[in-house]
């Protein structure tokens, strides 16, 4: 079987088995994508290497993360490459082309912890009141502002979200996660005043065909994409003044940070966010310590006692 053919396979295996976003099969696609660029263009005269991914070994793999490091891939980025690496060839041993798995004794890069950026809910409404009103678009992206800060969405989230999954006279929303992994998820009544306030300017729209569910549309009355919302935050950030470097995913983590600092347990923002595992939210923890430390700086009587002989 050739390497397209096993691309093509492992490509229907993340779409129907394991039921992954097309965002994360593109990743893993390019993830294997780099790895045969890097296979393809070793010296044919070097013995010790492999150029088909069947014949792949430890070594290779080892020569390839070290080839990423050589060339300024930062540890993260070798780790969220890895993941990839190994879901294919963790999909080669199952499906009986390969007998042993070359990644098991494969170490993965030391990753220091990253403590995400949050905003306040202060600068969350200095984006808002960033936003033009008398513009088209004004409405839409306060309501998008609101429901991403209210509600914690990923970015993949929003713009797939539509009519047919809110469920306002209830105060909630359907959402649709990673593996189509659905959650309930309240919604604000700023949120959904917002939300009415687009909606009848939304009535007044010519929508295309097939594109009349979501709720966020541009103005060709097409549904809005990943990246039209990452431009739409970050430049009510410059608009706002925020020197922070934020994204839409800022907000999820703002909102995490928010509920936490206000007497909310773990698991409930993990159900929230739809987490899967405990471990991926407990990074809010460190959010809410490094918080606590600014406190403790800031009001305990010997800082500021030392502060004020140490001007």
């Amino acid at each position: 079987m050739t390497a397209t053919d096993l691309l093509k396979r492992f490509r229907r295996y993340l779409r129907l088995e394991r039921s992954y976003s097309p965002n994360t099969i593109d990743a893993y696609m390019q993830d294997i994508a780099r790895l045969a660029s890097y296979l393809a263009a070793r010296p044919a005269s070097d013995a010790a290497s492999s150029s088909t991914f069947t014949d792949v070994t430890l070594g290779d793999l080892q020569s390839f993360l070290a080839d990423l490091y050589d060339v300024g891939i930062s540890p993260r980025s070798q780790a969220r490459i890895l993941s990839g690496i190994r879901a294919f060839y963790k999909f080669l041993v199952l499906d009986g082309f390969m007998q042993q798995d070359p990644t098991e004794l494969l170490l993965s890069p030391k990753v220091g912890e990253h403590i995400p950026e949050v905003l306040s809910t202060e600068e969350v409404d200095m984006l808002i009141d960033a936003i033009d009103l008398t513009a088209d678009e004004g409405q839409r992206n306060r309501a998008i502002i609101e429901t991403l800060f209210s509600c914690g969405l990923r970015v993949s989230e929003l713009v797939t979200l539509t009519l047919s999954c809110l469920y306002l006279d209830d105060g909630y929303i359907r959402v649709i996660g990673k593996g189509n992994r659905e959650r309930l998820v309240p919604v604000s009544q700023r949120a959904i005043d917002e939300l009415a306030l687009w909606f009848a300017q939304r009535d007044a729209m010519r929508i295309r065909p097939g594109e009349e569910d979501y709720v966020f549309l541009n103005r060709r009355g097409a549904h809005l994409t990943r990246h039209m919302i990452v431009h739409i935050v970050k430049d009510l950030a410059v608009k706002a003044g925020i020197k922070k470097n934020i994204s839409p995913h800022t907000l999820r983590h703002s909102f995490a940070t928010a509920l936490l600092e206000g007497g909310a347990d773990l698991r409930s923002i993990q159900v929230l966010l739809g987490h899967e595992k405990i471990s991926t939210t407990e990074i809010y923890t460190h959010l809410d310590m490094s918080h606590l430390r600014e406190d403790i700086l800031n009001c305990h009587p010997r800082n500021i006692r030392y502060r004020s002989e140490h001007p």
